[in-house]
């Protein structure tokens, strides 16, 4: 039996990991996890999934108890603007298309919408509550969608059959501080000391990692959440890293934590907002804004990234301390090498675009539950786990391709590029396909990937890749019941801008 877990790194990977596993397993297995207070986090506060609510719900952790003390917010969505060169924007929320006589009411938009109003103001009720800045929930706690709340106890990814209306905002660092105190309150060791040389057998299998002051670690499974370094996957194991660079070419990010002007002015979503050389992320925390310029080098020099984003966001504010951060985009051919799991950046990145870092390391560290060995280590059972990583990663990577290619941005070298750039295998036919109908389930990228196909079909048509037809079969169906649908989605939108709180008047009731 495998009876005792190293954890290599700290962070949101490492302590994600630690908690589950802990939670997994209780006292059946034994859970260490050593980091180095002199290594600094990547985390520069953080947008997440709706997927993320299984982690919590497994845990057993509130999000009253647990949101405020990570200076968290809400996040309906996200608000992709200037993606079309004209300081347009569009949404792409969390909401699955409501569906009329078997065809979406997207198909129905195409047939019958108001060309003045755009297909996510006309097919999504939460588009209305994130142009008003409304919360999810209302002052007593109550979700706008009801029938969608409650604890989901123990479940995971797998299990989600409804789409849940709304993901987190948090500071990384104090979440994975909430989550270590969580932790080692239920048993997960923690040792604060640096790793100076990782042992391996005969087999080339990893027996210790040795210490600077508590000595030797050893365990039956080692976990590597050592970020880009990939202390354990990579510089012991040397497993070959698959760049992804020739399709997402950004490989650097500056970040700025910038105060909020006006407290109360505080958006349910992330923004995506195109720059002359990549994007920049906005993620209302709290009581302050995290801002990111997502770039490629080839494009522009970091200085001069730097100064675009504090000219955009914080002009005149030179005394905030910019984090300059390199990232390698990509995955590891095999995340599970012998008895060595990576998780997090060590694993995979697919540069932070629809915000799938902490999706990665919720879904690896489900899987390895699913796939958790014993002391034969079970080749089929390794192998079976890396293909799933894989599939999910490259999903993604062929998701965010999709939005640098059907951008309608060409206004500088970067954009220009992003249109002759290679694009994954499949992703071509796919695009082709979106111009003449919308995708489905059978049409987007076929392995799990935590988008399904209204994510795709909102990133489409909003980035202007669009059918140039409705459907012919709606030509010959009675509009009435999709008249119907659109005109009670609008006036459900208007009855909750009503009726919800502002993002910043819930939140400020449960902070205090």
């Amino acid at each position: 039996m495998i009876r005792s877990v190293v954890i290599v790194g700290g962070g949101t990977a490492g302590w994600m990991t630690a908690s589950y596993l802990k939670e997994a397993f209780a006292d059946r297995i034994d859970v260490t996890l050593v980091e180095s207070a002199a290594v600094s986090r990547i985390g520069v506060g953080e947008a997440t999934f709706s997927t993320i609510r299984h982690f919590f719900d497994y845990l057993g952790l509130d999000e009253a108890d647990w949101l405020p003390k990570c200076a968290g917010g809400y996040k309906l969505g996200i608000r992709f603007e200037n993606w079309d060169g004209d300081g347009g924007h569009f949404y792409h929320p969390f909401e699955r298309l409501r569906m009329v006589d078997g065809f979406s009411l997207a198909d129905w938009w195409l047939e019958l919408g108001d060309r003045g109003r755009p297909m996510d103001r006309s097919v999504f009720l939460t588009t209305a509550l994130s142009e008003a800045k409304r919360s999810p929930r209302m002052l007593d706690g109550t979700l706008f969608a009801a029938g969608l709340d409650g604890s989901l106890g123990r479940s995971t990814l797998d299990e989600q059959r409804a789409q849940f209306p709304y993901a987190y905002h948090f500071d990384a660092d104090k979440v994975a501080g909430y989550l270590a105190a969580h932790a080692t309150e239920r048993g997960v060791r923690h040792v604060i000391d640096s790793v100076e040389q990782v042992v391996q057998d005969q087999r080339g299998w990893i027996s210790e990692v040795r210490t600077a002051e508590h000595g030797s670690l050893r365990g039956d499974l080692f976990i590597d959440c050592t970020g880009f370094r990939a202390l354990l996957i990579d510089k012991t194991l040397g497993t070959r890293f698959e760049s992804f660079e020739d399709v997402l070419p950004n490989n650097r990010a500056v970040a700025l934590r910038v105060p909020r002007e006006v407290e109360s002015d505080m958006a349910p979503y992330t923004k995506a907002t195109a720059m002359n050389a990549g994007w920049m992320w906005t993620i209302p925390l709290f009581r302050r804004d995290g801002n990111g310029y997502v770039y490629s080098d080839r494009f522009i020099s970091p200085e001069d990234a730097e100064r675009e984003l504090r000219d955009t966001v914080a002009p005149g504010r030179d005394d905030l301390e910019a984090n300059h951060i390199r990232m390698r985009i990509g995955r590891h051919t095999h995340s599970w090498v012998n008895n060595c799991v990576a998780i997090g950046l060590s694993s995979a990145f697919v540069e932070p675009l629809e915000s799938t870092g902490i999706f990665f390391i919720q879904h690896a560290v489900e899987q390895l539950v699913k796939h958790f060995p014993d002391e034969t280590f079970d080749e089929r059972q390794t192998a079976a786990y890396n293909t799933r990583i894989g599939n999910a990663v490259d999903g993604v990577k062929e998701f965010l391709a999709l939005h640098y290619r059907a951008a309608r941005r060409d206004d500088t070298p970067y954009w220009k590029e992003a249109k002759v750039r290679a694009v994954p295998d499949g992703l071509a036919a796919r695009m082709e396909l979106a111009g003449s109908r919308l995708l489905d389930e059978e049409t987007i990228y076929p392995h799990y990937h935590g988008f399904e196909s209204y994510s795709w079909n909102a990133m489409s048509v909003g980035l202007g890749l669009r059918p140039r037809r409705p459907h012919p079969a709606l030509k010959h169906i009675d509009p009435t019941r999709a008249l119907a649908e659109f005109a009670r989605i609008e006036a459900e939108a208007k009855a909750m801008v009503a009726a919800l709180p502002s993002c910043h008047e819930y939140l400020a009731s449960i902070n205090d």
